[in-house]
């Protein structure tokens, strides 16, 4: 039956009954396969979006929360107090030189912004469209910060421009190379602060177990036991070390069938977090990673809807500023592929 036809039979019966009477206008049970192209209707699902890898790390790194500053400072002290002879009983406040060295730089706040046009009618149409959106941009935008932080260059002359260049954060791949860790030079200006971190290289050759017992022994052992210490490893090193076969052709990381463990879960006692956003020349970090990495948000993020930008649609722009840094170089060493 045409949903015409039901209409005129329903006011009709409602007329010579005197009743109110309720028309259902669904599909007749006439409509045969699943009725698509020939009347039927389509159920919209909750909106979903693809997973997206969040931040890894955020995982253990120290996190300040700021008011919307343009600009963070931090500052550490490097000297020495106790002085040449700390044991010395006949020693007075008034005397002597203290070492009272202390190592500043100054990062300031960056800005993701996104800008996503939405058609009105799926606003409508599509359940939990609003609620998904913005639960997919935190995620994209946790996307963006993590490949700034690993890899982003922001000198000038900087050729990173997709993960933000001199408008990005300072990645992990900017900061200095050595045997040995050390504060960056002080100041306030942008190339101030990249410090050096202690780096173990793989020679350009594939990584070997003991190369990993090098990287492990390189972290000052105070930060051994703490409870942040974890390593960071890309996909494919992960990979590369669970193919690691002994002389008699053993796997070197066994398998022990831990839940949310096996093999390479844990090296040597610390987890191992997989990092995609890490580049191949510096696939492995080992740190205290409270000590070593540094984030610092503003609380305040903005959006806004721009109502009718294009006939039918609506744009949401929305913002947030952060800004990141190794806060304690000797806190972290690293792995070059190199």
């Amino acid at each position: 039956m045409s949903a015409t036809r039901k209409i005129l039979d329903g006011i009709k019966t409602s007329i010579q009954e005197n009743r109110k009477v309720t028309i259902d206008l669904r599909e007749a049970s006439t409509l045969t396969d699943s009725g698509l192209g020939i009347g039927g209707r389509t159920y919209f699902d909750d909106a979903f979006a693809a997973l997206r890898y969040a931040n890894p790390f955020r995982l253990g790194s120290r996190n300040l929360k700021c008011s919307d500053m343009t600009a963070i400072q931090f500052v550490a002290k490097t000297g020495n107090a106790t002085g040449a002879n700390p044991w010395n009983p006949n020693a007075t406040p008034n005397t002597g030189s203290p070492d009272t060295a202390t190592s500043f730089w100054v990062m300031p706040t960056r800005i993701i912004n996104a800008t996503l046009p939405i058609r009105l009618a799926a606003l409508d149409d599509i359940n939990g469209l609003s609620e998904e959106i913005m639960k997919d941009l935190a995620l994209e935008f946790s996307q963006q910060e993590a490949a700034s932080m690993a890899v982003n260059n922001d000198q000038s002359g900087s050729t990173t421009t997709t993960t933000g260049a001199t408008y990005g954060l300072r990645g992990l791949n900017t900061y200095l190379s050595g045997s040995s860790a050390s504060y960056g030079t002080s100041g306030t200006a942008l190339t101030n602060g990249i410090h050096t971190l202690q780096t173990t290289s793989l020679g350009g050759v594939a990584v070997t177990y003991n190369k990993i017992v090098d990287i492990a022994k390189s972290l000052d052992p105070q930060y051994w036991s703490m409870p942040s210490t974890a390593w960071h490893m890309t996909p494919t090193m992960i990979q590369t070390l669970r193919q690691l076969k002994d002389t008699a052709g053993l796997p070197i990381f066994l398998e022990l069938g831990e839940p949310q463990e096996g093999a390479v879960g844990s090296i040597f006692g610390w987890p191992v977090i997989a990092n995609s956003y890490l580049s191949s020349s510096f696939p492995i970090y080992l740190a205290n990673w409270d000590r070593f990495l540094m984030i610092a948000d503003c609380e305040e993020m903005d959006i806004q809807m721009f109502e009718q930008t294009t006939p039918g649609f609506v744009t949401m722009y929305a913002e947030r500023r952060l800004a990141s840094t190794v806060r304690d170089p000797f806190a972290g060493v690293r792995a070059s592929a190199a």
